[in-house]
């Protein structure tokens, strides 16, 4: 039998999940702060705009998908737990690691499925990535650099919590550890907030990586490219479809003179199409009805909370 999922907090990202979770058959109702939007995704879609409070409690509903500001993710949450329900939450899970660390502990105290919404990792493209860099094609992994530019998104939140969740989410996942130290520099430009950070993490083993992340940038740019012994990869999220993911042949050899280098050109790689938010629902639901551990499960979202704890400023900085 289908799940019955339902969608809390339907703001801009939020309606993402309503209109795919229709469109996979699994959408059973939503709840939304705001009662005009409701009412028009209930009609739009045919499924109940429901209180928050009836829609926990409501015995029908397998699961929930959270898209509220992030500050309510984990009471609502754990509100979800104590009911019998699984949990995806968009990122962040919370504000600062203690309450992340509690919504973990609820999720496991009661049995439930937490994932996190880290949707880069469901990316096709990023996923040929990881399978390339694990199967040997550049070697041993060295450093990872993550770029997130671009203009807007002031939403009240600082834009290391608004826009490096995902590239940690990817750094993590490639690194395979939690970073040993975390050095960041952030600054304020047009805002009230950090609008321009960078942050650099190193890792057991001596493997390097480096965060990019900027909301006023003159121009746009989304690239992750792992830099390894014997090559280099690095998916574009804006170049052209066939060209996302490149790998060079580049190689730095030690002489006894100093050192070499070998340029190789581009290798543009073949990828399966796909939408990652379909793909990361999809994966949410099988997690409910297998009860499978998320890929981007409770030990990943609290970590994320953790590194963007550390990288931003402490009260009265």
């Amino acid at each position: 039998m289908t799940k019955r999922l339902a969608v809390v907090g339907c703001g801009q990202w939020g309606q993402n999940h309503v209109r795919t979770l229709h469109e996979i058959g699994a959408l059973a109702a939503i709840s939304d702060a705001d009662p005009t939007r409701a009412a028009d995704l209930s009609a739009r879609y045919e499924v109940p705009a429901l209180p928050l409070d009836q829609l926990i409690e409501d015995r029908t509903i397998d699961a929930l998908v959270l898209a509220m500001p992030p500050r309510l993710h984990g009471p609502t949450a754990r509100r979800a737990f104590a009911a019998g329900k699984d949990v995806l939450i968009e990122k962040p899970i919370g504000l600062d690691p203690v309450d992340a660390t509690e919504t973990a502990r609820a999720a496991s105290e009661h049995g439930r499925l937490l994932m996190v919404g880290h949707v880069l990792r469901f990316h096709p493209v990023f996923e040929r990535l990881d399978a390339v860099v694990r199967e040997g094609r550049i070697g041993e992994v060295r450093h990872i650099v993550s770029t997130r530019l671009g203009l807007g998104r002031f939403l009240g939140m600082d834009v290391v919590w608004d826009l490096a969740p995902h590239d940690l989410s990817l750094v993590l996942h490639m690194a395979g550890s939690a970073p040993e130290r975390i050095e960041t520099l952030r600054r304020t430009v047009l805002s009230d907030e950090t609008d321009v950070a960078d942050i650099a993490m190193t890792f057991a083993g001596g493997l390097t990586a480096e965060i990019h992340v900027s909301r006023v940038s003159p121009y746009r740019d989304r690239r992750f490219s792992v830099v390894g012994t014997e090559g280099m990869i690095t998916f574009d999220d804006l170049a052209p479809e066939g060209q996302k993911l490149a790998l060079y042949a580049h190689q730095v050899r030690r002489t006894e003179n100093g050192f070499t280098f070998r340029n190789g050109d581009a290798e543009h790689l073949e990828t399966v199409p796909g939408l990652p938010l379909d793909r990361e629902l999809r994966h949410f639901i099988h997690c409910v009805e297998t009860r499978e551990t998320p890929r981007t499960g409770a030990s990943e979202a609290v970590e994320t909370v953790r590194i963007l704890a550390a990288a931003s400023p402490r009260r009265g900085d």
